[in-house]
């Protein structure tokens, strides 16, 4: 605490003067009583003006500090002994007398320090608002930069407008229709060049088809390849998304293998050829490609075939680009096709570059056997078209399989070989199926000695698994002219 002992000299005498008044000393000791007054009735205001009206009052303050403050007493002469305190210790304050300008410096400096107060506040609060506006510049621009992003990813296609696409498709007359799926309706159309086109128009309403666009734009409008869909352009107007790709004459593989007129048209060295694209198709956006993309949803219906039959795989809307060397990835809102899932993207979740190894080997075995997988019936047994397979494999009896279409037009090697391969990639283990690579060597090379595969997955049409499958899935939808389902997987 400091200490004042034997009074203290005032820098400005008093002299009873106008303008003299007092200044409040917060927490002290009050000084000696050696010249004082005390009169217990006045209350502290009675006190202040009974000091001011005599000239020799040197200070007050109240005679009892509890209850709020009571009586009144006066100090007259030099002020001896005032101790101030450092700490809270003391509740005492004390009124001393001061000139008119004494009392103007402190006035002053109240001032001062309240007007400090009041701009540090404006300060931090200004700084606060600084931030904020900051903030959201920041999501602005970055808004502005992802927009900017997926604006450039539409423009490395080329655009074209609604005018010439409306031109071209009869204004999207229902004539011009040529299938529906999650993405929206597919037109067939006619540029002025003659060109010959396929539309897929966004549904307006579709929240599935608006992902697919986006995918299709980012995967397949990087992938040049002879044995993949050539996307030609895009058209975006207003709320209009809309995909133009090079126009198929021959329609799908589906089309064809699974229709008894219509198969006999597609003998074994076609079929073998259409094969041997497809593996060719595949193997470039899983290995060849800057990119490494999984399809995810290969099937028959997305093996599209131009004038000479060469196949097209098409319909990237739920391709994944994958990244990174991860093995494999895994979602909680499983997309695909009821035959060509493989068991652990539908029932986990899980999907890598050996999902599209089983798709591609339950492929292999249709157009082989001109029999879907999903649907297949026997007499004699439950088993799905992957178990009838691995049943007759077993057996030593593997070319009962085919299409009795294919029976004066195959090539044993060939037939042998696309059956044993598209078992390794049926597989149970996603470990156990070859890679892409392997698929395409094993097919093209008669001296190759092959592993014996394994019991493929989903083996029974009616299995534990299927049915787990089955009571998993919540959402149906259509996808071109096969069933998709949507699987959501329990908490």
């Amino acid at each position: 605490m400091l200490q004042w002992s034997k009074g203290r000299v005032r820098k400005v005498p008093l002299g009873c003067q106008i303008g003299e008044g007092f200044a409040k000393v917060a927490g002290v000791k009050l000084p000696d009583l050696l010249e004082f007054q005390l009169n217990t009735s006045m209350n502290v205001d009675e006190c202040k003006a009974q000091c001011l009206k005599n000239c020799s009052c040197m200070a007050y303050a109240n005679s009892y500090i509890s209850a709020g403050g009571s009586g009144c007493l006066m100090w007259f002469g030099d002020l001896v002994d005032i101790r101030a305190f450092t700490s809270e210790a003391s509740e005492q304050d004390i009124h001393l007398r001061l000139p008119s300008s004494e009392l103007e410096y402190l006035n002053h400096s109240k001032k001062k320090k309240r007007l400090v107060k009041i701009l540090v506040a404006l300060c931090i609060s200004g700084l606060l608002v600084l931030i904020f506006v900051c903030g959201c510049i920041f999501m602005k621009i970055t808004t502005k930069r992802r927009a900017f992003k997926q604006k450039n990813d539409y423009l490395e296609l080329p655009s074209f407008g609604l005018a010439t696409i409306a031109a071209a498709t009869n204004n999207f007359s229902q004539a011009n229709m040529i299938g529906e799926g999650g993405f929206g309706p597919v037109y067939k159309g006619k540029l002025s060049n003659q060109q010959e086109i396929a539309v897929k128009r966004l549904s307006k309403n579709s929240g599935q088809g608006l992902e697919e666009f986006k995918n299709e734009v980012v995967s397949i409008a990087k992938l040049q390849h002879r044995n993949l869909i050539r996307l030609l352009g895009c058209c975006i107007q207003g709320e209009e998304r809309m995909l133009i790709y090079e126009y198929m004459h021959n329609k799908s593989l589906d089309f064809f293998i699974f229709d008894q007129s219509r198969s006999a048209s597609l003998a074994w060295p076609k079929r073998f050829d259409i094969v041997m694209g497809i593996a060719r198709g595949l193997l470039y956006p899983h290995q060849d490609s800057r990119l490494k993309i999984i399809h995810r949803d290969l099937k028959a219906s997305n093996i599209l075939l131009d004038t000479d039959l060469i196949p097209k795989i098409s319909d990237f809307g739920l391709a994944r680009i994958f990244c990174g060397d991860k093995s494999f990835t895994k979602t909680k809102r499983v997309i695909g096709t009821y035959g060509y899932m493989s068991p652990e993207y539908a029932i986990d979740g899980k999907f890598s570059m050996k999902s599209d190894i089983f798709s591609l080997g339950v492929l292999l075995l249709e157009i082989v056997s001109g029999k879907r997988n999903r649907g297949f019936h026997h007499l004699v047994h439950h088993h799905n078209l992957l178990g009838h397979a691995w049943l007759l494999w077993n057996q030593d009896r593997a070319l009962e399989l085919i299409d009795e279409c294919l029976r004066n037009s195959f090539v044993e090697f060939q037939m042998q070989r696309c059956i044993h391969v598209g078992l390794l990639c049926v597989q149970q283990l996603p470990q156990d199926r070859p890679e892409m690579s392997s698929v395409v060597f094993m097919l093209g090379n008669e001296g190759l000695v092959l592993p014996q595969p394994k019991q493929p997955g989903f083996f029974s049409g009616r299995s534990s698994n299927d049915q787990d499958v089955v009571s998993r899935s919540e959402e149906f939808f259509s996808r071109g002219d096969t069933e998709t389902i949507t699987i959501l997987q329990p908490r």
